[in-house]
């Protein structure tokens, strides 16, 4: 995609953003207002830095299938889901948002990851007949807390938090983020302005106050080199349990069916009163020993600063915890997302299903 930078970055108060969404807006002017806006279901994000890759060709499904962790090939035009691709130890590698159109597969990922995971999806291809294409240079991605038609049809929408089918929650059923949709409009990226028209717009420290609020991890934020789906719940959404093999499969079998997780996301409640966030990878102390580090950091327009992190499993969920950001030390109250126990030798957790809307 080369040096994308977004043609909204040129609206008035636009402030770019930094590291990986740096080719697009931070914020407009008001970021909590915006984000406040986004949740209402009024403004737009502009998320035209994440890339499209393209599959196409009559083996496109069930060659994904046998890929991902996910099952994808009894998925129909207009689905969508979310999938990951693993190491042989069953770290995660690439996390992919699909959706099934007519002809075709749509995986959008992450800024910077497209070429990556094109070049190892055609080292997979074989004798299948399959095509991959990075459609990045030509799609734009408006995000929204509801479907928009006018905007466009062809639309990824975000199965999170409900439990797929083959799914698992690792977290309790009661979840901050069932009343909260959230849609992916991939539209033209030549008309992306077109498309936005006088709809307000919201920057990516709305989207991440959203994100961090709902409890979702993010490539990039929450994964490292040794992340396992399980530590961050991704099992609601992006496993299929009882699919066919595939890369890294033992793993997520033998954590789910007969032990836990060595790590653990949680949310943090940020103490307010130091006017400022800490940085990601900032560490997490239980008094002078480092549990976890801190991945991502908001300011919500209700629920203040707040963060997500991952650390150690045995870490007392009762336990004071601090973030410590060089001279700066934040206390903060942890809010437990995976539990201590997780896994379905747990025998507490029970999942529910939310169907997303068809498009």
């Amino acid at each position: 995609m080369g040096e994308y930078h977004s043609v909204l970055l040129q609206r008035p108060g636009a402030v770019a953003g930094t590291g990986v969404d740096a080719a697009v807006a931070a914020h407009y002017g008001a970021p909590t207002r915006e984000a406040r806006k986004l949740a209402e279901g009024e403004a737009l994000a502009d998320l035209s830095h994440f890339e499209v890759l393209e599959l196409s060709g009559p083996d496109r499904q069930s060659w994904l299938d046998t890929l991902s962790t996910q099952r994808i090939n009894k998925l129909t035009a207009g689905d969508s889901t979310q999938t990951l691709l693993l190491s042989v130890q069953g770290r995660i590698e690439h996390e992919m948002k699909v959706l099934v159109d007519e002809d075709r597969v749509l995986l959008i990922v992450e800024s910077g990851r497209g070429q990556a995971l094109q070049e190892f999806l055609l080292s997979m291809r074989f004798a299948l007949r399959v095509e991959i294409v990075n459609r990045s240079d030509e799609f734009g991605i408006l995000a929204a807390t509801k479907p928009l038609d006018e905007v466009s049809t062809l639309r990824w929408v975000d199965p999170w938090p409900g439990v797929s089918e083959g799914g698992f929650a690792y977290s309790a059923a009661d979840h901050p983020a069932v009343e909260r949709p959230w849609v992916l409009h991939l539209v033209p990226l030549a008309e992306l302005e077109e498309r936005v028209g006088d709809r307000p717009l919201a920057g990516m420290m709305a989207v991440e106050a959203i994100r961090i609020a709902a409890w979702q991890p993010r490539l990039g934020h929450e994964v490292d080199e040794r992340t396992i789906p399980h530590e961050l719940d991704w099992l609601r959404t992006a496993v299929h349990l009882s699919k066919g093999c595939y890369k890294g499969q033992e793993t997520i079998a033998r954590v789910h069916n007969i032990g836990h997780p060595p790590r653990r996301m949680v949310f943090l409640h940020l103490d307010g009163s130091m006017h400022t966030l800490p940085a990601e990878g900032s560490p997490v102390m239980l008094g002078e020993r480092q549990v976890g580090t801190l991945t991502s950091a908001a300011l919500h327009y209700e629920a203040g600063p707040i963060a997500l992190a991952v650390i150690k499993r045995g870490v007392d969920p009762q336990a004071e915890l601090t973030v410590v950001d060089g001279e700066s030390t934040y206390p903060v109250a942890q809010e437990v997302i995976v539990a201590p126990d997780a896994g379905q030798t747990a025998g507490r957790f029970t999942g529910f299903i939310r169907t997303p809307p068809r498009h």
